[in-house]
This record gives structure tokens, C-alpha cells and sequence, in this order.
């Protein structure tokens, strides 16, 4: 059992005096170090958050720019094929009426030929008749 005498409060002096130095020497600076540590994260979390915000705006930033860059790609592309498919019909025609040209050309010239030709068997015919009447008569 404690038997309060002056040395209690001598001892209650005491612990008061150590408190109040431990306070001083080691409690305010622990606690100065902590805020200024919570000072620190909070900085460093509003960084990062600025970073990510930051982040997050240029990646959308690239995809609107990448969408808008397929959409042009996409739309060149048509239209080179349309201009192609222009070209390619510009071609056709005109391939097809200098085939049709030169068929037209082969033909006159065939029927010029073939007209020549009878010509000359039609002049030759009458040769050819006399010739045969005249074997066939004995007068070769």
C-alpha cells in the first residue's frame, strides 16, 4: 500500500518535469517530422494526380489525333481508288475504240482482199473456162 508523504509529490514534480522535457526534446520534433512527412505526401499525391490528369489528357489528345489521322488515311484511300477506278474506266474506253479501230480497220482491209480476190477469180474464171472447154473439146 502507498503511504502518501512529501516524496510523492516530489515524485509527482518529477514525472511532471519529465514529461514536459520529453515533450520539448522528443515529442514537438517527432511531431514536427510527421507533419512535415504529411505535408510531403500530400504534395507528392497532388503531383502525381496532376500527372495522371496530365496523362489521361494526352492519351485522349493522341487518340482523337490518331482517329482523325485513320479518317483522313481512309478517306484518301477512296478517293484515290474512286480516281482509279476512273482511270482505269478512261482506259478501258479508249482501249475499246482502238480495238474497235483497228477491228473495223482489219475488216475494211479483209473485204478490200476478198473483193481483190474475187476480181481476179472472177478474170480468171474466163481463162480457166476456155482453158478447160478447150481440153475438154481436145484443142489444148
Amino acid at each position: 500500500m502507498v503511504i502518501p508523504d512529501k516524496t510523492l509529490f516530489i515524485q509527482g514534480a518529477n514525472f511532471l518535469i519529465t514529461i514536459f522535457v520529453l515533450n520539448v526534446l522528443l515529442i514537438k520534433p517527432i511531431r514536427e517530422i510527421i507533419k512535415k512527412r504529411k505535408g510531403l505526401m500530400a504534395d507528392q499525391l497532388d503531383k502525381i494526380e496532376g500527372f495522371n490528369k496530365n496523362a489521361e489528357a494526352k492519351v485522349a489528345d493522341y487518340e482523337t489525333q490518331l482517329a482523325a489521322a485513320r479518317k483522313e488515311a481512309n478517306d484518301i484511300r477512296s478517293a484515290m481508288k474512286d480516281e482509279g477506278t476512273a482511270q482505269e474506266q478512261e482506259l478501258m474506253s479508249v482501249a475499246g475504240a482502238e480495238a474497235s479501230s483497228t477491228i473495223q480497220a482489219a475488216r475494211a482491209e479483209i473485204e478490200a482482199e476478198v473483193k481483190g480476190a474475187m476480181d481476179q477469180l472472177t478474170k480468171d474464171v474466163d481463162k480457166f473456162a476456155e482453158a478447160a472447154t478447150g481440153k475438154i473439146l481436145g484443142q489444148a
